[in-house]
C-alpha cells in the first residue's frame, strides 16, 4: 500500500478514536474542524483555494463551515472512502503526490494535539517515502530560512536542503523532520549549528 492510502486509513481510525472535539496542532482546529478541511480540500475543489490564498479564505471557511451539522461518522466515512470518481486524486500516482504527505501531517496533527503523545515506531516503507518527500520538498518549506540547512537521519543519511551563510543540521527521524519542515514544534529533532545559526532557524517561519 502507498503512503497515502495508509495515512487515510490511519487517520480515519484515529478520528474515529477521537471524536470531532478533540484538540489538534493545527491552532483553534479542533479535530472536526481538521477533518472538514480535508473534505473540502478533496471534495469541493471550487473552494479549497482558499487554503493557501489568504484572499480566498473566507470561502474555504464556508465551505468547511457546511460540515457543522454532518454527523461525524459520515464525515469519517466520506473521507475513507476516498476522493470522488471525478478527481483526480483518484489516479494513484497523483494521489500519492497530492496526498501522502498531507495526510501523513495531519494524522500526526491528530496524534499529537494533547499532552502525551509518543511517536509511531519506525516503519521502513513509511520512514523511505517520508524521507524522499523532504529531501524533494524541503528547500521550498525552508524557503525562509537564513541559513543553510541540512537534515540527517540517526541511521547516517544526510542531505543538504539549502546553502547560506552558517549550517544548521537538523537531526531526527523521518517523520520528525518531516513535521518540523511543516512548521509544527511537537517534534523530537535535534538542531546543530553556531548558536545564533540555531536561534535564526527556530525563529523562521516554516512550511507552505
Amino acid at each position: 500500500m502507498s503512503l497515502a492510502s495508509n495515512e487515510r486509513a490511519g487517520i480515519c481510525d484515529e478520528f474515529e478514536r477521537v471524536g470531532p472535539e478533540r484538540p489538534t496542532l493545527c491552532e483553534g482546529w479542533s479535530t472536526r474542524d481538521l477533518l472538514a478541511h480535508l473534505l473540502v480540500r478533496e471534495r469541493q475543489p471550487w473552494a479549497a483555494p482558499g487554503i493557501v490564498v489568504p484572499v480566498l479564505a473566507p470561502v474555504t471557511e464556508w465551505a468547511m463551515r457546511g460540515f457543522d451539522n454532518v454527523p461525524w461518522g459520515e464525515m469519517v466515512g466520506q473521507l475513507r472512502s476516498g476522493p470522488p470518481v471525478w478527481s483526480p486524486f483518484r489516479i494513484g500516482n497523483l494521489d500519492e503526490l497530492a496526498n501522502g504527505i498531507e495526510l501523513f501531517v495531519h494524522h500526526e496533527d491528530v496524534r499529537r494535539g494533547e499532552p502525551g503523545w509518543e511517536p509511531r515506531q519506525p516503519d521502513a516503507e513509511r520512514d523511505g517515502a517520508l524521507w524522499s518527500a523532504i529531501t524533494r520538498m524541503g528547500r521550498r518549506l525552508y524557503r525562509h530560512s537564513p541559513v543553510g540547512i541540512a537534515l540527517r537521519r540517526p541511521s547516517g543519511d544526510q542531505y543538504v536542503i539549502t546553502t547560506g551563510s552558517g549550517l544548521v543540521t537538523i537531526v531526527g527521524e523521518p517523520a520528525e523532520l518531516v513535521l518540523h519542515a511543516f512548521g509544527r514544534d511537537a517534534v523530537r529533532v535535534e538542531l546543530e549549528g553556531d548558536a545564533a545559526a540555531v536561534a535564526a532557524v527556530a525563529a523562521t517561519p516554516r512550511g507552505i
